[in-house]
């Protein structure tokens, strides 16, 4: 028999704040993507609910290293809600919008210096904020209302712009979810987080990006029905 080795599976890094984070939940828009990509690739939650981008960039190093870089499929960078938040109204999560723009434009730099260059990372930008709901949501903890949906359409554009610069994709569900006046309401859950159909609206636009990213990765270990049941040692242990 030839040498057997440790099998090594490729990963798509999901890296944002609690919109990201929440994506493993029932149907979540993560949760699918990883039902997707079973037995190809490990799909690895990284969100990091209440972050903004600058602590993003912060951890990121934690999070990416080059010794794992050479391993990755796709990135996707998921900051915005909570950066656009009023700086009057909620100054721990605001972030200046020349200051975001700079951050993600960071962490770019930073992915591509680890061995992760441009073209496997997806930028996403916040999407619209349903500021009647989120009010409620607000008044319900005690504060008033922290986010202004045209001042995220601010940040959806810093974000756009950036990936532009750091030639990376971008998934701008501020547009999209507002294109030819259609009701975004309804991908909200509570003005600001995904609803349901705003879970399934990301996992369609963004597997549009991702599914080439990881067209060729191949299925790993063989499909039951090839395992030679007589020497299952010769299709499951070793190289071929």
């Amino acid at each position: 028999m030839s040498k057997c080795r440790t099998l090594i599976w490729p990963k798509v890094i999901l890296f944002g704040d609690s919109i990201t984070q929440s994506s493993f939940q029932n149907n979540g828009w993560g949760s699918v993507i990883a039902d997707k990509l079973a037995r190809k690739c490990d799909v690895v939650n990284r969100g990091l609910s209440g972050y903004n981008s600058r602590w993003g960039k912060m951890v990121l190093p934690r999070i990416v290293n080059n010794d794992e870089s050479a391993n990755i499929a796709a990135v996707t960078v998921f900051f915005g809600a909570n950066d656009c938040a009023l700086r009057d109204k909620n100054p721990q999560q605001h972030v200046p919008l020349q200051e975001y723009s700079e951050n993600l434009k960071a962490m770019s730099s930073y992915l591509t210096t680890a061995g992760v260059p441009a073209g496997k990372v997806i930028f996403i930008t916040p999407p619209p904020v349903h500021e009647a709901a989120w009010e409620k949501a607000c008044t319900l903890k005690g504060c008033p209302l922290n986010r202004l949906n045209s001042v995220a359409g601010q940040y959806a554009q810093a974000c756009v712009q950036a990936a532009a610069q750091c030639d990376a994709d971008v998934l701008d569900l501020w547009t999209l979810m507002q294109k030819d006046g259609q009701d975004f309401t309804v991908y909200l859950s509570d003005g600001l987080h995904l609803s349901e159909k705003g879970n399934q609206f990301v996992l369609r636009h963004l597997w549009e990006l991702l599914e080439s990213r990881v067209a060729r990765l191949p299925f790993i270990l063989p499909y039951w029905a090839d395992v030679d049941a007589g020497i299952p040692e010769s299709s499951l242990l070793c190289d071929q």
